[in-house]
């Protein structure tokens, strides 16, 4: 019975021991450790227009008026809900994702005029796993570019050099691909973007 006693004793006192260390102290190591060295990012990489926040550099959210460039589909929830993300689990051989995304090419090229025999990337058509993905290729941005410039009254080329501004390159030089955050694209475009 002695032996019990202590046996439960100590695995009181590992169980109490692990607890603290890892709903106390780790995380709260970890976030010192964000706020110290990485304080915007882990504070959501929010973007303020005015005093208010109005997204995060780090989550897409819909842009659907003609003057901006528009994100790529979201399969989460009614678009870009952060509760609901995750992407639409529909296989390459699924007769809905193929009709969907023939349908979204054919919108793709009317939206934006071109020819039917133009290629779209990708990420126009498809969502990202997660549903929630800012970023645009910059070929994706580069055939919504002619629609933003007309109905912004801009040069296409004052377009394209915004774009250039806001793709960012190959994390580490060779992870990934090049992409454009559509959120700080558009709002550059409205003159409320400034870089950090």
């Amino acid at each position: 019975m002695k032996r019990s006693w202590t046996e439960l004793r100590i695995s009181v006192r590992a169980v109490l021991s692990l607890a603290v260390i890892v709903c106390g102290l780790y995380p709260g190591l970890v976030w010192l450790a964000g706020q110290g060295l990485f304080p915007r990012w882990a504070n959501g990489s929010l973007i303020e227009r005015e005093g208010a926040a109005v997204g995060s550099e780090l989550i897409g959210q819909p842009f659907s008026g003609p003057e901006y460039f528009h994100p790529r589909p979201s399969a989460a929830g009614s678009g870009y809900d952060g509760a609901a993300s995750g992407g639409s689990n529909l296989g390459p051989l699924s007769k809905n994702l193929v009709e969907t995304v023939r349908r979204r090419m054919a919108d793709f090229r009317a939206e934006n005029g071109l020819s039917p025999e133009t290629l779209v990337p990708a990420d126009a058509v498809t969502a990202s796993g997660s549903g929630l993905d800012p970023h645009i290729s910059p070929r994706n941005a580069a055939l919504q570019a002619g629609r933003v410039a007309r109905e912004r009254g801009m040069s296409l080329d004052a377009v394209l050099e915004r774009i250039r501004r806001h793709t960012a390159g190959r994390g580490l030089g060779v992870l990934g691909e090049p992409r454009v955050n559509v959120l700080t694209l558009n709002l550059d475009l409205d003159g409320a973007f400034h870089a950090r």
